[in-house]
């Protein structure tokens, strides 16, 4: 009976939720934090390290929701769904039928898969450690796959996959399009078909500027933004090995989606023909295998496989909340938010992959679904609402200042800065680049002489020297092409 009460309250137990809980914890010792989370177990930040200003790495570890509350006596997990949010009355009903009335509220409920299909069998949706443990099972039967997307979650997934024929179906011209370009794509895909080591072989500096070009000034599409919840690592410890014994077996249909799953039922009564493993580059042999499922793609082609993987993003997870509820919505389906993290909404905030960040950003900030933002957002959202609990004002995070992600594509370590993909730049920009075949991929984006962002994969040991580049924002058009010549030390310019 009657409505638990607490000043603070916190929906979601995933990165951002349990790190805004736990600074809020900190800034409000005496008080009970409401941590509403459906999941039995809560995602905790283990291993921080503060690489540089503005790169952080650390890992996720899945952790029972009882270790927060002996860490942080003062939160109280509760685990139940939430049913619905009634605002106006500052109140949480949980589908147990309970409810709980907050002061101030952050809604962390985060992102689902965008599934290619909704309630197929044969598609997978692929986001978290649960769905890549659950794939695991599924590709220990297969002997061919389509996996469909192009952000790093497909990437990573492609290149770990030994043992099944993949086809993988990109939209793009080029893999990888979430965290590069063609140049970085072609520099990573030797690896997938590598059996051993090649030789680095040196390419040269080039520098090149971007016509007019059809090059898509403007944002693109809300779905290529979608980042993922899946860190880095999470395939470390599984066994992505399908029944047959060749190690890598990728095949890539660029430019195309899928137009139609079809039943094996679906697919004899069509009398069209499917096609086999590619073997070469005119190969379009009929299949004579039967499969469980057949992916039609926009190209025209038809193909056979076990299942499919759809990576092909996420959707901020907003349902519980929208119903009754004024929310200004962005256009990529995230809680708007201002930048002190508050919605439309008295009293309600948000951080991570529900929200979309609706302030006037920095140059060289965007936002992506990342857990690197999610962190970021939950701990910053905590500061805001202990800020105006307290009457107090307070400085826009300097996390917020600039882009910077790292992460590990095939074992490269890749760091993005900026505007890595001349993002909303237009077309007057320029790149360099430099690529040891191999080795490294390193790549700038420049404007007006300015460093707008980059791409460094491999061991640059260039991430801090740009990063303070980048931030401040240095006239760098005296030197040219020597910007990235290996035998100068540019750091040496900049101290």
């Amino acid at each position: 009976g009657g409505a638990a009460r607490g000043r603070l309250a916190v929906v979601g137990g995933g990165i951002a939720g349990v790190t805004c809980a736990e600074k809020l914890a900190a800034e409000f010792p005496s008080e009970d934090i409401f941590l509403i989370t459906a999941s039995p177990v809560i995602k905790a930040v283990t291993n921080f390290k503060q690489v540089s200003k503005t790169l952080e790495e650390f890992d996720v570890e899945e952790q029972p929701s009882s270790l927060l509350e002996k860490r942080y006596p003062s939160i109280r997990v509760i685990q139940c769904g939430v049913k619905q949010l009634k605002s106006d009355e500052h109140k949480i009903y949980t589908e147990d039928g309970k409810e709980y009335i907050y002061e101030k509220l952050c809604l962390c409920a985060g992102a689902k898969p965008k599934l290619i299909v909704e309630g197929n069998p044969y598609v997978l949706g692929i986001r978290d450690t649960d769905s890549a443990q659950a794939f695991q099972k599924n590709l220990a039967e297969a002997e061919r796959i389509v996996v469909v997307g192009n952000g790093g979650i497909a990437l990573e997934l492609v290149y770990e996959i030994q043992g099944c024929e993949v086809i993988w179906a990109i939209k793009d011209k080029a893999i990888g399009n979430t965290f590069f370009d063609a140049g970085a794509a072609e520099f990573l895909i030797p690896k997938l078909t590598a059996e051993s080591q090649e030789t680095p072989i040196e390419c040269k500096r080039t520098k090149y500027t971007v016509e007019g070009s059809k090059e898509k000034g403007g944002p693109t599409a809300a779905s290529d933004k979608l980042g993922s919840a899946l860190g880095p690592d999470w395939h470390e410890g599984l066994h992505l090995k399908g029944t047959k014994e060749f190690s890598h077996k990728v095949h890539i249909e660029i430019l195309c989606e899928v137009k139609k799953i079809h039943s094996q039922q679906e697919f004899i009564q069509l009398q069209q023909t499917s096609l086999t493993f590619p073997k070469g580059e005119k190969n379009v042999e009929p299949d004579e295998v039967l499969w469980p499922v057949y992916v039609e793609l926009t190209n025209g082609k038809i193909y056979g496989c076990n299942f499919i993987v759809s990576a092909t993003g996420v959707v901020p997870n907003v349902e519980p909340f929208l119903d009754g509820n004024n929310f200004a919505v962005g256009e990529d389906g995230g809680l708007k938010v201002d930048k002190h993290m508050h919605t439309s909404l008295p009293d309600v905030y948000a951080a991570g992959d529900i929200c979309t960040a609706a302030w006037e950003p920095s140059p060289v900030w965007h936002q992506m679904r990342l857990w690197t933002q999610a962190r970021q957002m939950g701990w910053y959202a905590a500061k805001c609402m202990a800020a105006d609990a307290l009457g107090e004002s307070i400085d826009m995070d300097f996390s917020f200042e600039l882009f910077a992600h790292i992460t590990k594509f095939f074992n490269y370590k890749v760091v993005v800065l900026g505007k890595y993909n001349a993002q909303g730049l237009g077309s007057d920009h320029e790149l360099m680049l430099r690529c040891t075949k191999g080795h490294e991929y390193v790549k700038v984006v420049m404007q007006n002489g300015r460093m707008m962002g980059a791409v460094l994969i491999g061991e640059t040991d260039l991430e801090e020297t740009f990063e303070n580049l980048i931030l401040n924002q240095m006239d760098l058009s005296a030197y040219g092409e020597d910007l990235l010549n290996p035998d100068i030390d540019i750091e040496d310019y900049f101290d």
